[in-house]
């Protein structure tokens, strides 16, 4: 069993990008086995370089000096969040979800795909509600997806 003792979170920099995009691409994977990745691990390197650590507030979970985990925000949405599948069940999202609602505390927007149970039970328990439901062509894996949305209490 992992420690989640042991990993600290912290902003990306150009050290992380590939251990990043590997960090996605495993948990793709493992977490979406049914979707088709519309993108070659090549591609999603060069997303990762170019986009997601330069443009976007993306932060890592890391432990050894190894990156086990990827959490991108943009304008109050939860871009990204993707954990080394060994890391799965440890308390780490719970930890990158607490981050994401400190940074956006006027509250966040997320979506995530219709067949990923999984993920609406952690969304779900960090209260987010789905408000939208779509037929998934505006993504690049044309998957059915859920938007969630998380409102701070008033």
């Amino acid at each position: 069993m992992n420690s989640n003792d042991d990993v600290h979170l912290r902003r990306a920099g150009r050290p992380d990008v590939l251990p990043a995009a590997d960090v996605w691409l495993r948990s793709f994977t493992a977490a979406l086995p049914s979707v088709r990745c519309a993108h070659s691990d090549s591609e999603v390197g060069d997303w990762f370089s170019r986009v997601v650590v330069p443009q976007y507030e993306t932060w890592v979970a890391v432990t050894e000096n190894k990156v086990v985990g990827v959490m991108v925000l943009s304008d109050g949405e939860l871009k990204q969040l993707y954990l080394d599948p060994a890391w799965r069940g440890q308390g780490l999202g719970d930890r990158f979800m607490s981050l994401a609602k400190q940074q956006q505390p006027h509250g966040l927007v997320l979506w995530t795909f219709q067949v990923n149970q999984s993920a609406h039970r952690f969304y779900e328990r960090h209260g987010f509600v789905a408000v939208e439901r779509t037929d998934g062509l505006r993504n690049d894996e044309r998957e059915p997806d859920i938007r969630y949305v998380w409102q701070p209490q008033k």
